[in-house]
């Protein structure tokens, strides 16, 4: 403690001088009632969301055990619904949740995309972003951060108390630390009861029952967003530090504030969306469909290669119709489609993923010269609110829907005969008991081993980023002058 007693002295003078301007009580205030704001909202559309999901999920659920007896075909494309639950840390992390859906509907031959985004429902300020507990820590604070220190050091220079200061046995290094402890204790104000309320909501919502998981993304949500916060503070210190008046280290911070948080984000998308162009959603619906078509139609009887399959079974089965065959046909044809589309689809999807993640992965290193983007990936994959989240949303939803499908496919072949009814015979039915062999959809969140993968990028950035700080600390204590 004897090693940081100057340090700590020039916090505690430091936090008396700031709280003498009255404005830094109302911005603080008016942070402190965003915060309030941004947790209310955050927990209201969490509330509302799941609500929704789980109601829908229910009825649809049980739209698919009310069926009567009926062809397992017409089962198939009866269709089905998948919906996703939004996970505790997303009361906190929006972050793409708004603007990509949460329900599709599942049928046969036929992969659908996620609908009813809260952007779709929603006017044309969503565009200017939720305000969400993430978006003022790493937002706001900063602008706050910058605000406090922006003459930490360049004041004293002015006043021509600095020169004083080193010669009373202060050394650079202390002054630095000091007053950087200084800044984050008046930032710890507002941080530590946003932890506290973020903890006590993020327990609520779970009834206190917790995963091991859970608590994991939650403890790095919170000491990733606490390193952020000292980041900042170290900047702000280091350019008050080498500013020669507070006017040049307000304008040089506000500066940096403006190209990490708005320029470089908005810039990085552009450029990768720009130099990995991928194709419209039109362009990959018909490039599917033509493939498909090449393949064989499995609705079309004189399609070639559903035919050559016909031949193929008619010879190896020894009859001369498909009504003599020991299974349903078209259940068996269905099958062979559902495969074929289903292959055909993912090797688009696949293509098209690519082009995605390498728009991402550009994103991602731009993180090396920008810590915002860093943290800002990082906690939304924490929240599963992640591009990442949502393909793999996708994935699951595309499982059970294959699954579904040849499900149904399967009872075809098994119960229903070849031959055709008469104009007075019963359709030809199988009993409704079958359509609880199909299980409820359940959407799982990736887990965090899944989330650290794929955020690897963004935790070394932010970890090189605190290391190239403390170096600049070291680096700056030795060459840095009182005039």
């Amino acid at each position: 403690m004897k090693i940081l007693q100057s340090e700590i002295l020039i916090a505690r003078h430091f936090k008396k001088s700031v709280f003498k301007n009255p404005a830094v009580y109302i911005i603080t205030i008016f942070i402190g009632i965003l915060l309030l704001y941004a947790a209310f909202t955050g927990w209201d559309n969490y509330k509302s969301q799941n609500e929704t999901s789980e109601k829908y999920q229910h009825e649809s659920r049980e739209d698919w055990l009310k069926n009567p007896d009926k062809n397992p075909h017409r089962m198939a494309h009866y269709g089905n619904f998948a919906f996703r639950k939004s996970t505790p840390l997303s009361v906190f992390e929006f972050g793409m949740e708004p603007f990509f859906g949460n329900a599709i509907f599942l049928e046969a031959h036929k992969q659908n995309t996620a609908n009813f985004s809260e952007a779709g429902f929603s006017n044309s300020m969503l565009r200017f972003g939720e305000i969400s507990i993430a978006m003022v820590l790493q937002v706001l604070l900063p602008l706050l951060i910058f605000f406090l220190g922006f003459n930490a050091v360049a004041y004293e220079r002015e006043n021509g108390t600095l020169k004083i200061l080193l010669t009373q046995g202060i050394n650079w290094k202390q002054l630095l630390v000091g007053k950087t402890l200084g800044i984050a204790s008046v930032i710890m104000l507002l941080f530590i009861p946003t932890i506290i309320v973020l903890v006590l909501v993020w327990l609520f919502l779970q009834n206190f029952s917790i995963t091991a998981d859970e608590t994991i993304k939650m403890l790095l949500f919170i000491l990733f967003h606490l390193a952020y916060l000292l980041f900042f503070c170290v900047i702000a210190v280091l350019i008050s530090a080498i500013s020669k008046t507070s006017k040049k280290a307000l304008i040089t911070l506000i500066g940096i504030w403006l190209l990490f948080t708005i320029i470089l984000p908005r810039t990085t998308q552009a450029i990768g969306a720009y130099i990995y162009e991928a194709p419209s959603k039109i362009q990959f619906t018909s490039d599917i469909e033509k493939d498909i078509l090449k393949q064989g139609d499995s609705h079309n009887p004189n399609d070639p290669h559903y035919k050559a399959i016909k031949d193929s079974l008619l010879t190896a089965y020894k009859v001369d119709s498909v009504q003599k065959l020991p299974f349903n046909y078209s259940g068996f044809i269905m099958t062979e489609g559902e495969k074929i589309s289903s292959r055909i689809y993912n090797e688009h999807l696949a293509e098209l993923l690519k082009i995605y993640k390498k728009q991402n992965s550009f994103s991602k290193t731009v993180s090396f010269l920008n810590p915002y983007i860093a943290i800002k990936n990082l906690s939304m994959g924490l929240s599963n609110t992640d591009y990442e989240s949502y393909i793999d949303f996708q994935k699951q939803a595309e499982d059970y829907r294959y699954a579904m499908a040849q499900k149904m496919n399967a009872l075809q072949i098994k119960y229903i005969s070849n031959k055709k009814p008469g104009p007075n015979d019963k359709p030809l039915t199988i009993g409704k008991e079958h359509w609880a062999d199909v299980e409820e959809f359940h959407y799982e969140p990736e887990k965090i081993g899944t989330v650290l993968k794929n955020e690897i990028v963004s935790i070394i950035s932010i970890l090189l980023w605190i290391a190239v700080l403390f170096i600049l600390i070291r680096i700056a204590s030795h060459q840095l002058k009182a005039i």
